[in-house]
């Protein structure tokens, strides 16, 4: 399978001069962590802006109606071509530690995200999961870690 087979195709976007307060709007009115920061021309490059980047900014005081997306947000962002597997978005987006990419070809196509590479494939067959998870017995269990009890600290009073 290939990033057009699951790609989602209605892309909410937003414009770089729009506030972070617009853009968290947004991304609540839509239920998405991040959106795709349109290009201002034709050669320009695309960008994304996540809750994660919107966080950060207000943690660090800014304020987020005088605060445009274009200071806070990624660019140029990662992106995939509608041809690449889905194998090697998944590496992709582990080696990068990301969630979603635009899919572009010329222009913006899509997007896909992990969520979709987990929900609209076979990526995680059974055998797979088994194979990532074995079941947990008291053979594979250390004597030490099935036998201890668990110490219980108020971290409050730690610190």
């Amino acid at each position: 399978m290939k990033a057009a087979d699951i790609m989602i195709t209605e892309v909410v976007t937003i414009e770089s001069s729009a506030t972070i307060s617009h853009a968290a709007k947004v991304m609540k009115q839509n239920n998405l962590r991040s959106l795709i920061v349109e290009r201002s021309s034709q050669n320009d490059a695309y960008g994304i802006i996540t809750t994660t980047d919107i966080s950060n900014a207000i943690a660090q005081d800014q304020d987020p109606y005088r605060t445009y997306v274009y200071e806070v947000m990624t660019k140029p962002c990662i992106v995939v071509s509608p041809n690449m597997s889905l194998e090697h978005i998944a590496r992709l987006f582990a080696r990068a530690k990301i969630r979603l990419a635009p899919v572009i070809k010329d222009r913006l196509l899509g997007v896909v995200s992990l969520t979709d590479i987990l929900t609209k494939t076979n990526y995680l067959t059974s055998d797979k999961m088994k194979a990532m998870f074995p079941p947990t017995t008291k053979e594979n269990l250390s004597s030490d870690s099935a036998t201890k009890e668990w110490e219980v600290v108020d971290w409050e009073v730690e610190l």
